[in-house]
């Protein structure tokens, strides 16, 4: 059966070595005068703050950063981002860093130009009806795709759980993909971020909403990230490998876009929740125990050179774990886990079923 699909062109991208120095050209050509930027603390010890103030501020645009947010922004920290917009009166937002920094500039975009919470916009996609204001994206890291996606994840500040919001508003105008930023990420965030985005090109292969779009990116995304995370992970700062693994990771979050995610997402955010497990870990402690549920052959069916030994391989090279004893949840906690995943939007579009009986099954498998 041949599936139809919306595909939107609504980014521009601009990848290669050296590119990130053309920020501040391509803002004034958007018609940037006054930007928030989004970036994360670890962008600012970097200096890469300093380089984006400069490139803009040397095209005439007027520059306010936000950093107060972290590894997993919450409603409260998007909250204090709208407040502290709105002081500046940005008219533009440019988000550098990694999924944390491009998933909080668009949750300040919506509440600052529709009004609310982030939380009234959880549930549904395109609750926003009015404009938000043009963004530029600078992904630093090899994993989130959240520079291809119109959606963003925020954690409720107090319940912790992973709020999916999206509008066709938080897409990106373009985006800037250069290897030299993300050559200087931490081998610790590139074994996260890299198994994350291997998730993505993995599941999006399977989901009820696959088709011949979301299938043309995850194949080349799984392609270029099975051929290059464990040379990254061996020679850290290699270009070729960098750059592969970063374009990568960008069709791996196109795919997302355009198909979705599955039953590993579902039961992963319920670990970063409650334990506070970086989510790519957390990913690493359920792939493989899903796609043994869901039917290995599917995956074979769409991924050339697949197998769960090679999603074990590559999780063993950037040392993940992958028992979730090893993680220290505790086991007594299973049976909640599997109602917190039963909630999760992403195990709608499983291949197979999926409710908190398939959920208990999954993560009594993976302890």
């Amino acid at each position: 059966m041949v599936k139809g699909f919306v595909s939107h062109a609504r980014t521009t991208v601009l990848f290669g070595p050296g590119t990130f120095a053309e920020l501040g050209k391509h803002a004034k050509a958007l018609s940037f005068r006054r930007s928030l930027l989004v970036a994360d603390s670890g962008m600012i010890l970097a200096g890469y703050v300093d380089r984006a103030m400069e490139s803009l501020q040397a095209e005439g645009v007027a520059v306010m950063v936000f950093s107060e947010f972290g590894e997993n922004p919450d409603s409260a920290q998007i909250q204090r981002g709208r407040a502290a917009a709105a002081a500046f009166g940005p008219d533009s937002i440019v988000a550098l860093g990694g999924g944390s920094s491009l998933d909080c500039a668009k949750g300040i975009n919506l509440i600052l130009t529709n009004g609310g919470t982030i939380k009234d916009y959880w549930g549904a996609y395109g609750k926003a009806t009015r404009p938000m204001l043009p963004m530029i994206g600078i992904s630093t890291s090899t994993g989130t795709g959240s520079e291809a996606q119109t959606h963003a994840l925020i954690s409720d500040a107090d319940t912790h759980v992973k709020m999916a919001i999206g509008a066709p508003g938080a897409a990106f105008r373009l985006v800037i993909l250069d290897p030299e930023l993300a050559a200087t990420q931490p081998r610790r965030l590139l074994a996260a971020t890299g198994y994350d985005a291997i998730s993505h090109a993995v599941e999006t292969a399977v989901t009820t909403k696959r088709n011949m779009a979301s299938l043309a990116c995850c194949r080349e995304a799984w392609r270029l990230l099975s051929n290059n995370f464990e040379k990254l992970l061996a020679k850290p700062g290699d270009m070729e490998a960098t750059a592969a693994m970063q374009y990568g990771a960008y069709l791996a979050g196109a795919a997302v876009e355009l198909s979705m995610l599955g039953a590993t997402h579902a039961t992963a955010n319920p670990l970063t929740a409650r334990y506070g497990t970086t989510h790519g870990v957390a990913i690493a402690l359920m792939l493989a125990t899903v796609v043994g549920f869901n039917g290995v052959e599917k995956y074979r069916d769409e991924l050339p050179g697949f197998s769960i030994d090679r999603l074990n391989e590559m999780a063993e090279a950037a040392g993940l774990p992958r028992r979730l004893r090893d993680a220290k949840v505790p086991e007594p906690d299973l049976p909640l886990l599997s109602g917190l995943a039963a909630k999760q939007w992403t195990g709608q579009f499983n291949p197979r079923p999926f409710d908190a009986a398939l959920a208990l099954e999954m993560y009594r498998c993976a302890y």
